[in-house]
């Protein structure tokens, strides 16, 4: 096994309001949010995981949440440089911050700039006020048309736009025309994915009507057609960027790459390589018992059995555009081709796979019908 590139994930767990869709580790504000606090229990969770680090850089770090944009400019130049002085950072490393256009004041992102934060993922969801407000979305539309122009004005390295689509009454036009205004916006990444109802949030308790599968699937046929020709590449299930902009930290996930998880109910996933070991961690949840002194912040961890590792290598690979790499199967899984050969060959069978020389490529076939590729491998 090889030590495969390493990033940081980095958990703020509040929001303004719960979202009826969101199925995320988030907490409604309640009061004035513990700042400092919060940042030195990140750092101190950071510290306890340095021994994952293994002589590593870090190659991406990934602000999620909840609402990251929340927190101060001066909370994460506090933050990013603690952390640097703990991991070292590659010379051209990602460093993203997700931002709720409801929560950002004007000048903010010229602040996180100057912060260190050189990506901003800007959470949109759609530019219409009757979606934003089935969505539970706090912002309106200009307050997101305005976000894009101070990305951009910030001088950002990149910036991504999060819209969804497949939203409650929602048309064929509705979708098209919320994904053409984005696309007018040029944000040099989009992220365009369907609204899908999950367990345990609001929306499960209370399904909203959603759009028939005809006009999803033409929302997605078309919805692509006017991505391509406005020269975004999909790179990715959900990922669409200009040449070169292709977020390096999902790229990172997507590839089998490591990540340290620190804060709120953050995963993280570490390769062993003198043990033969990957690792899966994940962090206390709740705000308060994060916080709780008397307590680690280590939650749950175990180890990524032998058997399970060609799911978990393929769930996440399968999910590009472009060839899978047969060595990066041996390097970070620790196992041999003939370990998957009969799961490979019953996939292209089924035209879902195509086996060269030294990748796997999967087929339209295989995209659209993901779920019974990756079932090849259970």
């Amino acid at each position: 096994m090889k030590l495969p590139p390493l990033s940081l994930y980095i958990h703020v767990p509040w929001c303004v309001q719960k979202c009826p869709y969101c199925d995320f580790n988030s907490h409604s504000l309640k009061g004035k949010i513990p700042e400092q606090e919060y940042v030195q229990h990140l750092l101190d969770d950071l510290k306890a995981d340095l021994h994952l680090v293994q002589g590593r850089k870090l190659h991406s770090i990934f602000v999620g949440g909840g609402t990251p944009s929340l927190l101060s400019a001066n909370a994460y130049t506090h933050l990013l440089t603690q952390v640097r002085a703990l991991i070292p950072f590659e010379e051209d490393i990602e460093i993203t911050l997700e931002a709720n256009p409801g929560t950002v004041e004007t000048d903010r992102f010229a602040h996180y700039v100057d912060a260190g934060i050189n990506r901003i993922s800007i959470g949109v969801q759609s530019l219409q006020a009757d979606k934003l407000n089935a969505l539970g979305r706090i912002h309106g539309e200009q307050e997101a048309i305005n976000a894009a122009h101070e990305a951009r004005k910030a001088g950002l390295g990149s910036f991504n736009m999060d819209l969804m689509h497949g939203l409650p009454n929602q048309t064929l036009s509705d979708a098209l025309s919320d994904l053409q205004r984005v696309i007018e916006l040029e944000p040099p990444h989009i992220s365009w994915y369907q609204l899908t109802i999950e367990p345990n949030t609001q929306f499960a308790s209370k399904p909203p009507t959603l759009p028939q599968d005809e006009i999803l699937w033409d929302i997605q046929e078309q919805g692509q057609a006017l991505l391509a020709n406005a020269g975004y590449q999909q790179y990715e299930i959900s990922g669409y960027a200009k040449s070169g902009f292709q977020c390096k930290h999902n790229l990172n996930y997507w590839q089998f790459g490591d990540y340290l998880g620190i804060g709120c109910g953050a995963h993280g996933k570490i390769t062993l390589p003198d043990n033969l070991e990957i690792l899966r961690t994940v962090k206390v949840k709740h705000p308060r018992g994060y916080m709780d002194l008397s307590k680690p912040y280590l939650y749950q961890s175990w180890q990524v059995e032998e058997q399970d590792r060609p799911f978990e290598f393929f769930m996440n690979c399968f999910r590009l555009q472009q060839p899978c790499s047969k060595q990066d199967f041996i390097d970070f899984t620790g196992l041999s081709l003939e370990a998957v050969e009969d799961n490979i060959a019953n996939a292209e069978s089924n035209g879902l796979l195509l086996n060269q020389a030294h990748s796997w490529l999967v087929t339209n076939k295989g995209h659209t019908y993901l779920n019974d590729l990756l079932q090849s491998f259970v």
